[in-house]
């Protein structure tokens, strides 16, 4: 594994010299004529009983997240659309139900204490909420926003609808950087921005002072989720391909692929206990939770589990190491201890 992920970067390192880095870095990866953003592989019927503990919840889950400060799990569900607060300590509780305007398929902090980022793209909103609570401050975001994180004085909204990204700045436009046709998921790694596109299955950097993109690079077949670990590494999961991937990018080091690792199963979910070391993933196409440990140069499996039908989201208790994992056809909230 070491030979090919050295080969891996060697060639990274090339592809991202074929991207302009004018605003365009994008349009060099395109493959096809036709793009289609990845989605989560239909689960066949369980055959195990999933482990741990399952609480019902007889609605279709969207996104799921965990704070720590407030002691909540934020559950992001559809018909009608909602944000479900519960007792991350008391989930066979009744939840607080915050209405939400439209779908959302995000849920991020903001770094500012107990609050959620929740974009809405069908009412083009990007939704500050305050836990435990539930109170809802809406900002307007023109061009579908998907994902959100701050950076500094700033939030960087993922905009598909704009072809790129939106730059906030005290709750108003600042500027637009164009040249994402599907940027879809952004990820804070060492104060610096990385954007992964979902329609070009791509990772690239985004210069916020100047408001350019970096040399981009392709992520797989089917680039979908993401999350940075405590030394700053970008995973990404390839759902189309089946592999998990590392970048790694700095001021004075262009974007890397770091790590290119099979993960058959048609990966989707994903979420990262930082005490542990250890990586969480869905697999939806055999409705299962694998954990690798990721402490080293490479990725090494040390749970595997069954899952709910359907695991499309899962979140991680820092605390306790609990994993959760949402089922998004309404086969309820399941908690596994390591």
């Amino acid at each position: 594994m070491r030979r090919v992920v050295a080969v891996l970067v060697a060639g990274a390192a090339v592809l991202a010299g074929c991207s302009s880095g004018d605003g365009q870095a994008g349009e060099a990866l395109q493959v096809a004529r036709s793009l289609v953003a990845p989605t989560p592989a239909a689960a066949p019927p369980a055959k195990a009983t999933p482990a741990g503990t399952v609480h019902p919840l007889a609605r279709q889950v969207t996104a799921m997240t965990v704070d720590q400060a407030s002691r909540t799990l934020a559950v992001a569900v559809r018909q009608p659309d909602e944000l479900l607060l519960f007792g991350l300590d008391d989930l066979a509780g009744t939840p607080r139900a915050v209405a939400l305007p439209g779908a959302v398929d995000q849920l991020t902090p903001t770094g500012a204490g107990s609050e959620l980022f929740a974009p809405v793209p069908s009412a083009d909103q990007l939704l500050r909420i305050k836990l435990p609570g539930g109170e809802v401050d809406r900002v307007p975001v023109s061009g579908q926003p998907t994902g959100a994180v701050t950076v500094g004085d700033r939030t960087v909204v993922t905009t598909p609808g704009t072809r790129g990204v939106t730059i906030l700045r005290g709750g108003h436009e600042e500027r637009r950087v164009e040249g994402l046709q599907g940027a879809a998921v952004p990820l804070l790694s060492d104060s610096r921005v990385l954007v992964v596109d979902r329609l070009h299955t791509s990772v690239t950097p985004v210069d916020l002072d100047k408001g350019t993109l970096g040399a981009a690079l392709r992520a797989g077949d089917g680039a979908s989720n993401a999350v940075v670990d405590r030394f700053g590494r970008a995973f990404v999961v390839d759902t189309r391909g089946g592999e998990l991937m590392a970048f790694t990018e700095s001021p004075n080091q262009p974007l890397l692929m770091r790590l290119r690792y099979p993960v058959p199963g048609a990966p989707w979910g994903i979420a990262y206990d930082g005490r542990r070391d250890l990586l969480w993933i869905t697999l939806t196409e055999k409705n299962e939770l694998v954990g690798y440990d990721v402490s080293g140069a490479e990725p090494v499996e040390r749970h595997r589990v069954p899952t709910v039908h359907q695991p499309n989201a899962v979140a991680v208790d820092q605390e306790s190491g609990r994993v959760l994992v949402a089922s998004a056809d309404s086969g309820g909230v399941q908690v596994v201890q390591p």
